[in-house]
This record gives C-alpha cells, structure tokens and sequence, in this order.
C-alpha cells in the first residue's frame, strides 16, 4: 500500500538514509526516484494552498551532476518561460533553490547578463535547474546545497520546506537545460541577487542588492533610452517599467509602490506616483494584495505592452497619463 499523500517526503527522506544518502549504490536509484517523484507530486499540491508543507515538508532535491549542481522542484518547468506560471510561494520555493545552488558553488559576482550561467529543464511535469561548479566535487557540493536551502528558505511565508542531496541517477533524466527565457526573467534576477551575496527568496536582500543587480541586469535594454524622452509623463512611465522589468518584477518578485518614485528628483517624485496609479488603471501593473505595504508588479499578460513602451514611447490605448 503506498504512503498517505502527506507520508511521502518522510518516506523518501527515511529510504534515502537507509539506501546511503547521495552516494546511494545504483541498484537503489530507480526506488529513490519513484520515491522522489511521490514526494515532488504532493509538494505540487501543497503550494496550490494557503499553508504549505505542514503535515510533511515541500521537498526539493539537489544531486551532483557532470561539473553541475542539479536540482528538481515541485513547480511546472513552464516558469522558464513564464514568470506568471507559479504561484508566489511556488516562485520562492524555486528562488531559495536557486540560491542554495548559487551560493553553493561559489560563482564570483557577475558583471553582466553574459555571466549567468542558471539553466533550467524539466524532469517529468517538475522543473529542474543546474548550475556549473567546474572547479570542485558536486557529489560533496550537493550535501551544503540541501543545507543553504534551509537558510535560503527560512523566511518564506508559510512554507515548510526540505532539501535533500540524492544521487546523480535520480536526477538523471532531468533535460532540455536552457537559459531562462527573456532577458529579464526572475530567474536571472534571482541568481544575480544570490551571487551577489544575497538571498533571493528574501524581499529584504532583494531590496538591498537590488541597486547593483539592476547594474548587471538592466544593461540588456541598454538601447532603449526612457530617460531621454522629451514629455515628462511618457518619460516617468517608461523609466518605471525599464526598472521593474529590469529586475524581472513580474508576480514572484513585486516592489513597494512607494519604490516607484525611486530615483526620481523634484516635481517627478510626485509624477511617477501619479504615473504609477495610471500603470495601475490600465493593468499595466498590478497590485498585490495582504502584503502590509502597498506592492505592485508587472504583469506578464501585458509583457508587449511593456516593452513596447520601454523601446519605443508607445501608449497603449487603455494608459492615460497625466
């Protein structure tokens, strides 16, 4: 008979013990990874509610690959292309994994985009993320990763999660690795913060290294130039969603609406919080609910619009700005 739904993690976390931990002999594998599959199954369901993991741990695993930390998930693989496929807590889940991998590896600080090295595939309906660690042994790598998930996880609203180092073979089907699409993905984001010394699951280290990730990342709409814009509105709302969708602020990653105003001078702190309420009206932006400070972000569905009006002045029909 197999595990109660809310069994599986712990039956996973005991079989892996007994087996050997990530250097499990071979003949252990294929029970591991039907084991992890369970386990990866339920975790899905519990970040579908309002309080995760609490009968039996979210799990997340980590194992060694070929000069590579690999990782697998319980959220849909569609996130490489779709920030809007996962639920905020589902989105940190992966962003504390991304940065247990990051922090793990020792990967010096990025200059630019062309230095984040984050691939993300699928195993099975479940995403999976490697990162490089060519300079040292992944096999003793992926044991301190599944302990930096605990740190990189810890303050995750209602959220109990657990990583676990397996080994290589259970994550061996894991494929279709590629960058995540979009120069502003969060993910890219998410591993800048975590090279940057921080956590990128937490909304306060965002916000502190969010001045020189935005250095590393916004440089990719470099040809675009908002800030040179004769009328000052259109100017004010194009430098706006330049910022947010330079640190991929898409729904996993949201900012305080007082943020708007941020780097703004004079009469146009006024105006982008002016110009911030038209984003607003016209879902341009969204806003995010029961946070305690007023949030917003990007929203995905609207991503032609926002880029348009970053590149090329264009207003769209539904944005009347002041």
């Amino acid at each position: 008979m197999p595990p109660r739904r809310a069994d599986r993690a712990a039956s996973l976390t005991a079989a892996l013990a007994d087996a050997g931990g990530v250097t499990a002999p071979r003949e252990r594998v294929a029970q591991l990874r039907d084991l992890l599959d369970d386990a990866l199954d339920a975790g899905a369901g519990e970040l579908a509610k309002t309080r995760s993991g609490y009968e039996d741990p979210v799990v997340v695993a980590i194992a060694p690959g070929d000069q590579a930390l690999v990782a697998a998930a319980p959220v849909t693989p569609d996130l490489r292309a779709d920030p809007g496929a996962a639920v905020e807590r589902a989105w940190l889940l992966v962003a504390a994994l991304v940065g247990a991998l990051a922090e793990t590896a020792g990967l010096p600080a990025p200059a630019a985009t062309t230095d984040l090295t984050l691939a993300v595939g699928a195993l099975g309906e479940h995403v999976a993320l490697r990162i490089p660690v060519p300079d040292e042994d992944p096999t003793e790598l992926a044991e301190l990763a599944a302990l930096a998930f605990e740190e990189q996880a810890a303050r995750i609203d209602r959220l109990r999660a657990r990583a676990l180092a397996v080994p290589a073979g259970v994550l061996a089907d894991a494929s279709d690795f590629r960058e995540p699409i979009g120069q502003d993905h969060p993910l890219r984001t998410a591993e800048a913060i975590a090279r940057l010394g921080g956590h990128p699951a937490d909304a306060a280290s965002v916000a502190e290294h969010e001045e020189a990730a935005l250095a590393i990342l916004e440089p990719t709409a470099a040809a675009a130039r908002p800030h040179e814009d004769a009328d000052p509105a259109r100017r004010v709302a194009r430098r706006i969603v330049q910022r947010l969708a330079g640190m991929g602020k898409w729904g996993g990653y949201h900012t305080d609406y007082a943020h708007l105003a941020r780097g703004f001078a004079g009469n146009d702190r006024a105006l982008a919080l002016e110009v911030g309420e038209r984003l607003l009206d016209s879902g341009i932006l969204v806003e995010k609910p029961s946070v305690g400070q007023r949030h917003v972000f990007l929203n995905p569905r609207r991503a032609r619009d926002v880029y348009d009006l970053i590149e090329r002045g264009t207003i769209p029909d539904d944005l009347h700005l002041p």
